[in-house]
C-alpha cells in the first residue's frame, strides 16, 4: 500500500480537507476548525497509502483501525471519510445538527469508519492502547495473519490530560509495536499557547517509557510517509511521530494574509476569529461559492486507493480462508469471539465457601472464567491480591512484552487508564474486558465508565470493599456516595433507549455467581459488580438450593423471605446489608410477632423494567418499607417510597474495625428492631 504517488496530488487531497472541515465549522457557526486543518497532511497520507480496511465491508475484523483522541478535531475525520466514501457532502454540511451523522465529537459507527467516540481529551488514544492489546492477544492465538496496526492521533491536550501517562507507560512496558500514534504538535490550546503551560521534552518522555520516537515536519507528506514506513517496520517498540503542524493551515484574512498560528481558530469558526473563509477557501484551491464539494482529480485518485484497499483485503481474506480450511476448530472459535455472544458456562456448578466475602464469591467465578472463557482479558490496578481478581490470575499468566499468551494486564495504580484500555480491549471487538480496584476509586475511573455506557461496550467493572467496612482503613478508603453514583447510569439511557449501565451488588456468595452470570450475559451495555471486602452470612434457603433461589437476582429483585399472610413490613437492601435485615427480622417475628417481607435488590434499575405485576409483589403498595444501605439514603429512596424509610449514612466513615463501625453507626439487628418499631408508629 506504501508506493510513491504524485505529491502534488496528494497536497490538492490534503487541501480538500481543509476546505471541507473549514467550511463545515463557518456552516455550523460551531466547532474547531485550526486543528482539522493542520492534522489534513497526515491523515491523508495514513489513510491513502498506510491504513488497511475494506471499502466494502467496514466490519472486517482484521483492518487497521485508527482512534482519534482530540474529538474536536471531528471535521478532519468527517473529511477524510468523505474522500473513502463513507460521508456524502450533504452530510457534511449538516456537520452538528440534529439528526446528522456528524456530531460535533465523533460516536463511535463501525459501519462509517468511527472507531471511538471521543471528545474527553487523553482518553482517545488511550482506548487504542486497549485494541493494540486485544490484537496482539488474538494474534498470539491464531497466527500472524491476524496482525494489524492501530493507530491513534492524539493533540497537545491530549498529551497533558493525566491519562496519557498511564497511556505511555503500559504501551511501552508491552512493547506495543502494533501501536503508531501521531502527535499533532501545533503549540497552539483553546485558550492559551502549549509553551505557557509546559516545558517538558515530550520526545524524551516517551522513549523514556520505551517508545521509538521520530520527530517530522507534519504538514510534508514525504516526511509522514518516511516516519509512517519507519513505524511500521518497528518491531520492539511503539511509536511516536511527533509532527510538528500548523495551526490553521491555509487560512488567511480579507487582504489575503496569513492567518495561520493563532489560538482563536482553535475553538471557534474562521470567520468568527477574524479569517476570511472565501478567501482561505480561494487560498487553498477551492471555490467559496460551493465548498462542499471533492476535486475531481481527488475523487480519481483515491478511487485508485479504493481499489488498491480492496484487492489488499481480498488478498488477506483469501489467506484467513485458507487457514480457517486447515483449522476448523481454531477457525470456529474466531467466529465465536467476534459473534460477541455470552459463553456458556455452568454457573450452577462454581463450588462456593458459605458465608465469605462476595470478593472471594467472585475470585471463585473468575478462577473458572479463566478456565472456559478464552478471550476474556482482566485487569487490576496494582489490587489483585485484595480485589480478588487473582482468582482469574491464578489459571492465567500476565500479559508481557513479547507474550501475549496470557490473560491478565496488570495495569499498575492508574484507574483510569485501565478502564479505557478496557474500553478499547472491547471496542476492538473479540475480546471480553473485565478490570478491578476498590470501589471507593471508581471516582478516579469515571469518565472512562461514562464513556463504556455512552458507547453501549459490555465492560465488567469489578469494584470490591465496597463500603465503610474497609474499616481501619478510615474516610479515604469508605465508599459512601459513590453507589448513589453508579446508579444513576442505570436512570440514564443509552441512544438505544436501554439502561446505560447494569449495578448489581450482591447479597452473598450464591446471588454473587448469579450476578456474574448477568453480568458476562449482559453483552450490549456495561455491568458494574459492587462487593464485599468483609465475609457475609449466607441468606437462608426455602427449598435448599440457595443458588437456584438466587437466579431470581436476574429480575433486579426478589423476595428473599415472604410470610405466609400479608406483611406487616417490607425490608429491603442490597448487599451485605441484606443478612442484617435477616437477623433483625428474626427478632421482629420472634420478640414482636411481626410478618416480615425480606427483598434482596441488586438492581433497582433492572428491577423497574420488570412488569408492575411483579414490582407490586416484591414490594405491595400500602405497607410500609424500610431499607438499610450503607450509603447515602437516597440509594434506596425510590424503592422505600414517600410513606417508607430509607437508613443510610449522611456523613463520611471513621477509622475503627468494621465491626465498631457497624455498631456505631447503627448496621446491627437490634438497630433495624429500633427502626422498624419507629417507622410502624409513624
Amino acid at each position: 500500500m506504501n508506493n510513491q504517488v504524485d505529491l502534488t496530488v496528494t497536497d490538492k487531497a490534503s487541501d480538500n480537507i481543509r476546505i471541507l472541515a473549514a467550511a463545515m465549522v463557518e456552516k455550523a457557526k460551531s466547532g474547531h476548525p485550526g486543528g482539522a486543518m493542520g492534522g489534513a497532511d497526515f491523515v491523508n497520507v495514513l489513510y491513502s497509502e498506510f491504513l488497511n480496511f475494506d471499502p466494502s465491508d467496514n466490519l472486517w475484523i482484521n483492518r487497521d483501525r485508527f482512534f482519534l483522541d482530540p474529538g474536536h478535531m471531528s471535521p478532519m475525520l468527517y473529511s477524510i471519510l468523505a474522500l473513502t466514501g463513507n460521508y456524502s457532502m450533504e452530510e457534511l454540511a449538516n456537520f452538528r445538527q440534529w439528526g446528522s451523522p456528524t456530531p460535533g465529537h465523533p460516536e463511535v459507527d463501525f459501519e462509517r469508519g468511527v472507531e471511538n467516540t471521543s471528545g474527553p481529551l487523553g482518553q482517545g488514544h488511550t482506548m487504542a492502547v486497549g485494541a493494540a492489546i486485544a490484537e496482539r492477544f488474538l494474534a498470539a492465538r491464531f497466527g500472524d495473519w491476524m496482525s494489524h496496526k492501530t493507530y491513534a492521533f492524539i493533540s497537545d491536550g491530549g498529551i497533558q490530560e493525566e491519562i496519557a501517562q498511564g497511556a505511555g507507560r503500559i504501551a511501552g512496558t508491552l512493547g506495543l509495536s502494533n501501536l503508531i500514534m501521531f502527535y499533532d504538535s501545533n503549540n497552539i490550546q483553546l485558550s492559551t499557547k502549549v509553551d505557557e503551560v509546559t516545558t517538558e521534552d515530550t520526545a524524551k518522555k516517551y522513549e523514556a517509557w520505551g517508545w521509538n520516537v521520530i520527530t517530522i515536519d507534519g504538514n510534508n507528506a514525504s516526511e509522514i510517509r518516511v516516519a509512517l514506513l519507519a513505524a511500521n517496520n518497528e518491531t520492539e517498540r511503539p511509536t511516536l511521530i511527533i509532527g510538528e503542524t500548523v495551526m490553521g493551515k491555509g487560512a488567511v484574512d480579507a487582504e489575503g494574509g496569513s492567518f495561520e498560528n493563532m489560538v482563536s481558530t482553535h475553538g471557534q469558526p474562521l470567520g468568527a476569529a477574524g479569517a476570511s473563509l472565501d478567501k482561505t477557501i480561494e487560498n487553498l484551491g477551492g471555490d467559496p461559492k460551493n465548498p462542499f464539494q471533492i476535486f475531481p482529480e481527488v475523487e480519481a485518485y483515491y478511487k485508485e486507493v479504493l481499489k488498491k484497499k480492496q484487492e489488499y483485503a481480498a488478498a488477506k481474506k483469501a489467506e484467513q480462508a485458507e487457514w480457517a480450511k486447515a483449522n476448523p476448530e481454531l477457525a470456529a472459535k474466531l467466529e465465536k469471539f467476534f459473534s460477541g455472544e455470552a459463553p456458556e458456562i455452568d454457573y450452577a456448578s462454581i463450588a462456593q465457601k458459605a458465608d465469605a466475602a462476595t470478593r472471594a464469591a467472585s475470585s471463585a467465578v473468575l478462577a473458572e472464567l479463566a478456565n472456559k472463557v478464552d478471550n476474556m482479558i482482566v485487569s487490576s490496578a496494582d489490587l489483585s491480591n485484595s480485589d480478588k481478581t487473582d482468582g482469574f490470575l491464578k489459571n492465567t499468566k500476565a500479559l508481557v512484552k513479547g507474550d501475549f499468551s496470557g490473560a491478565f494486564l496488570q495495569a499498575g495504580v492508574a484507574e483510569l487508564t485501565m478502564a479505557s484500555i478496557c474500553n478499547g480491549i472491547a471496542l476492538h471487538g473479540g475480546v471480553f474486558a473485565a478490570c478491578g480496584t476498590f470501589f471507593v476509586f471508581s471516582d478516579y475511573m469515571k469518565p472512562a465508565v461514562r464513556l463504556s455506557a455512552l458507547m453501549e461496550v459490555p465492560v465488567k467493572y469489578i469494584w470490591t470493599h465496597d463500603a465503610f467496612r474497609v474499616g481501619e482503613d478510615g474516610p479515604t478508603h469508605q465508599p459512601i456516595e459513590q453507589e448513589a453514583q453508579i446508579r444513576l447510569l442505570e436512570q440514564l439511557k443509552n441512544h438505544s433507549g436501554e439502561m446505560s449501565l447494569l449495578a448489581l451488588r450482591p447479597a452473598d456468595v450464591d446471588e454473587t455467581t448469579v450476578a456474574w452470570k448477568m453480568a458476562m450475559e449482559n453483552t450490549k451495555t456495561p455491568t458494574a459488580l459492587i462487593l464485599s471486602r468483609q465475609n457475609i452470612k449466607n441468606l437462608p434457603s426455602a427449598n435448599g438450593s440457595r443458588y437456584e433461589e438466587a437466579l431470581a437476582a436476574e429480575k433486579g429483585a426478589y423476595i428473599v423471605e415472604k410470610p405466609e399472610s400479608t406483611p406487616d413490613v417490607i425490608l429491603l437492601a442490597s448487599g451485605s446489608e441484606v443478612s442484617t435485615l435477616v437477623a433483625g427480622a428474626e427478632i421482629l417475628k420472634a420478640e414482636k410477632g411481626l410478618k416480615v417481607q425480606i427483598v434482596s435488590v441488586p438492581s433497582e434499575g433492572l428491577f423497574r423494567q420488570q412488569s408492575a405485576e411483579y414490582q407490586n409483589e416484591v414490594i405491595p403498595a400500602g405497607i410500609p418499607v424500610l431499607g438499610l444501605t450503607a450509603g447515602l439514603p437516597v440509594t434506596l429512596q425510590g424503592l422505600v417510597g414517600p410513606n417508607g424509610k430509607s437508613v443510610g449514612l449522611d456523613h463520611f466513615g471513621y477509622s475503627a474495625p468494621a465491626g465498631v463501625l457497624d455498631q456505631k453507626f447503627g448496621y446491627t439487628a437490634e438497630n433495624v428492631v429500633i427502626e422498624v418499631e419507629a417507622l410502624l408508629q409513624k
